[in-house]
């Protein structure tokens, strides 16, 4: 059954090369039509991923995320969300990787038994990084205007988190 993985993505291609022979569609055609639009998209969201990843950086190097963290400390004592999960709390909307990096190193200090660990695991798992999956989309589709987008997104996390922290607290 192990090797069976290692299968599958021809697998996959062979199916849809045989779909599209049945059809009779011009597969490389519509290979080359796709190849193309994918290039068209990668390209209009471009500037957007390049603005958002420089905010990110400015943002880290500037110390704003510590102050922001400093800031929220008192309200996240009050639903027992301990201060190391703050720059986590924080970091997930924007950045992905950056909140893997910051999960990671409060894994490797508390255990991955530990309540802390659990809490940044479940903040990690039940958020989203809103900021870069807007960009992305609405980036793609050239949507400049997100009306209730990103403050729908921005409460959905808010939820997610303060939900984790009241859940971990009760089990």
């Amino acid at each position: 059954m192990e090797k069976f993985g290692f299968y599958i993505i021809p697998i996959v291609l062979a199916i849809i090369v045989l779909i599209g022979i049945f059809k009779k569609v011009p597969i490389f055609e519509e290979f080359l039509n796709g190849a193309s639009e994918g290039i068209n998209s990668a390209f209009s969201i471009a500037p957007s991923l390049i603005g958002l990843i420089t905010a990110v950086t400015m943002l880290k190097a500037s110390g704003t995320f510590d102050v922001i963290s400093s800031f929220l400390c008192p309200i996240a004592n009050l639903i027992k969300i301990p201060p190391e999960i703050i720059p986590l709390a924080i970091l997930k909307p924007i950045s992905g990787s950056g909140s893997i990096a910051l999960l990671d190193n409060i894994l490797k200090n508390f255990g991955p038994d530990e309540k802390i660990s659990r809490l940044a695991s479940l903040i990690s798992g039940s958020t989203e990084t809103t900021f870069y999956t807007l960009t992305v989309y609405f980036g793609a589709v050239n949507i400049k205007k997100t009306r209730h987008a990103v403050p729908s997104a921005i409460i959905a996390d808010i939820t997610a988190i303060v939900i984790s922290a009241i859940l971990i607290n009760l089990f």
